[in-house]
């Protein structure tokens, strides 16, 4: 009997130890497996570490900086102090100008290339002196600018030495919210950094960043000195440019802002190949419909972008494109957002064909139109002197014969001003001469032709508004018009 009661006793001992054994193994093997994935998730992180880094470089920038006393002259170039006009109006003193100091400044960039090519933004050498490139292993180059995009916010600068580690581009596109991704720079002048986020979203527009936007949002950690810097996918290739933080405090907030490798691709092969950019141009003005837009147009739903306005003798033009038209759909893809439709065309290259479908009176119509070609400057200003309504021309001598435009003069003429628009809302009016164009009250910029002026238009940039400094008879005057 007691033997029985002792063998009972061993069995349910046994039984009543046997679960509490299994969930204890159960629990060391998935500990042991959760760190088992967290090293390996680690040893990813090296490895990208171990291949970025050394391609990341420090860039440091030596700005010159005019060394201006009273307030109204700051930033207002020199060369203008000639100009008699300019130095009343300014309180510029009959002195000689004062030297010019230099402000260091610095980001990052990355190498391209095995012979010296680096990408990074262009706001981080936009006033550039002198630009060092240090490497990682700490050497120092000076480096010379091979070209820049300001619209995407992009710049490609070299260093002469060859053999250098470089990195390699992924697909942007194929990225997912979600997905594991690794910003490489140097953050307040340190050493390259590394952090590590995920893609919170894309396709972030209207950020007004810059004129092309279609970024990759990350909450990777991005500091100042991180621009220009490597977004990295899992496999070490760059799926983007680190450009921008939100940030109330001016530093990390968990919302940082890349451009798309899709993008940088575009504009950097051309700046390697030929130094410049030159993007497809179609020559059109769109607005987004709202409700009640589609209710005045008599459109079944708030649906597809309007074309506003179709520039004189554009691709748009020859293409059959109406003022009015309702774009629903181009190369098969829904027209649903004014930016998107923008990029897309800025991405393609002049030459190609763009296939949209239009309303038409609430009537689909196909069609096919050549896109052209424009540098930068001209797309820019074209669509500037669009909005603000204005034709202009450079002044011929027989052109100032005929308006009694004296010789000494120089500028472009107002020859059309387009009724409705905020030049004629501003009291321009044809024959009136255009000398010069100013950011804001302090930034002047004398125009003395067709393309000074396109270029001062094309510096204008994403403003909202534009100052003309316009001479009429005996009179200069500043015009403001609201052109964004």
């Amino acid at each position: 009997m007691i033997k029985t009661r002792t063998l009972s006793v061993a069995v349910a001992a046994l039984l009543s130890a046997a679960p509490l054994s299994l969930f204890s193994e159960s629990k060391n093997i998935a500990a042991s497996k959760g760190i088992n994935l967290l090293e390996q998730t680690s040893q990813t992180f090296t490895q990208i570490a171990k291949k970025a880094m050394p391609a990341t470089v420090f860039i440091k920038v030596q700005q010159q900086i005019s060394e201006q006393a009273p307030q109204l002259r700051q930033q207002i170039p020199n060369e203008l102090f000639s100009d008699e006009f300019f130095r009343r109006f300014f309180g510029a003193p009959q002195t000689q100008q004062q030297p010019q100091p230099q402000q260091l400044a610095n980001g990052s960039g990355f190498l391209v290339s095995a012979d010296g090519y680096i990408v990074t933004n262009y706001h981080v050498i936009k006033e550039a002196g002198q630009i060092t490139v240090v490497l990682n292993d700490g050497r120092e180059f000076t480096a010379a600018i091979s070209g820049t995009d300001p619209r995407t916010d992009l710049a490609v600068i070299k260093i002469n030495e060859t053999e250098l580690p470089y990195l390699t581009f992924g697909n942007s596109d194929q990225l997912e919210i979600g997905e594991w991704v690794v910003a490489i720079g140097t953050p307040f002048a340190l050493e390259a950094s590394l952090t590590v986020g995920v893609v919170s979203a894309k396709g972030r527009q209207d950020l007004g960043i810059t004129s092309l936007e279609d970024f990759i949002q990350t909450d990777a950690a991005i500091n100042p000195g991180n621009s220009g810097g490597p977004l990295l996918d899992l496999s070490g290739n760059v799926v983007g440019v680190n450009t921008a933080i939100i940030s109330r405090s001016g530093g990390y907030m968990g919302i940082g802002f890349s451009i798309p490798s899709r993008m940088v691709q575009h504009v950097i092969d051309q700046i390697i190949n030929s130094g410049t950019v030159q993007r497809a141009y179609l020559g059109i003005i769109l607005q987004p419909i709202d409700k009640d837009l589609a209710d005045a147009l008599g459109l079944e739903q708030a649906q597809g972008i309007l074309v506003s306005e179709v520039m004189k003798d554009s691709p748009a033009s020859k293409g059959g494109l109406l003022q009015g038209d309702v774009i629903v759909q181009y190369n098969q893809n829904s027209a649903k957002n004014v930016s998107k439709l923008r990029n897309e065309i800025a991405m393609m290259s002049p030459g190609d064909e763009l296939s949209l479908k239009v309303l038409r009176n609430n009537r689909p119509i196909q069609l096919k139109i050549g896109l052209g070609g424009q540098t930068e400057v001209e797309v820019v200003s074209a669509e500037t002197v669009q909005k603000m309504g204005l034709e202009v021309e450079s002044i011929t001598p027989d052109l100032a014969a005929k308006l009694n435009i004296p010789a000494d003069l120089q500028g472009v003429v107002i020859t059309s001003v387009k009724p409705g628009s905020p030049a004629q809302a501003a009291g321009l009016r044809p024959t009136f001469l255009i000398t010069g164009v100013a950011m804001n009250w302090n930034e002047p910029k004398r125009v003395t032709n067709s393309d000074e002026f396109n270029q001062a238009l094309k510096e204008a940039g994403n403003r909202k508004h534009v100052i003309l400094i316009v001479r009429h008879q005996n009179y200069q005057r500043y015009y403001t018009m609201k052109i964004n």
